[in-house]
């Protein structure tokens, strides 16, 4: 092969897989990974079934923020959702030792942590489907001695992202 016909082949090779990456980028551009006719979400408070209100606050923004983030869906209300958020904060344990010292002596923990426990449905309002359901969904967050609030946003980034990779694994 002369040098002029090597250098055409890299060419030829070159555009077309410029052509083919272009094509595979523009089929994974639009939604997030959800059907394209999802535009818009309705969130709805999440019953709270432990002691924590500042769980119950924190999970609901933090679900809010990474539907409209991560997915680009617009929030709407209930009647003009195409999707809805159901969820019922099941438990929300905190204190559990994360790390302990190693002299049986000494009973100090250095680590704790806390456990986030939920039941969701997200529900597409357009054809009455359910998009993603789960039961027991856990998540924890760890924190030093006495950082509790440190621990519970850990958690609730835990869940969101647990739950924005389980809806997008049904695309």
């Amino acid at each position: 092969m002369t040098p002029s016909g090597a250098v055409r082949s890299v060419q030829v090779l070159l555009a077309f897989a410029t052509l083919a990456l272009s094509g595979c980028l523009y089929g994974f551009s639009g939604g997030g990974g959800l059907p394209r006719n999802l535009k818009t979400v309705a969130v709805q408070p999440f019953d709270n079934q432990t002691a924590s209100s500042e769980v119950q606050r924190e999970l609901l923004d933090e679900v809010r923020k990474g539907l409209r983030e991560r997915l680009s869906l617009r929030e709407a209300t209930e009647q003009k959702a195409d999707v809805v958020v159901k969820g019922i904060i099941t438990r929300y344990e905190v204190d559990l030792p994360a790390g302990s010292s190693a002299d049986p002596r000494q009973t100090t923990s250095t680590r704790r942590r806390v456990q986030l426990v939920i039941d969701i449905e997200i529900v597409d309002q357009t054809t009455g489907r359910s998009l993603y359901s789960k039961k027991q969904m856990s998540t924890e967050g760890q924190y030093p001695e006495g950082g509790e609030p440190t621990g519970r946003k850990a958690a609730v980034e835990a869940m969101v992202t647990q739950l924005i990779e389980g809806m997008q694994s049904q695309w």
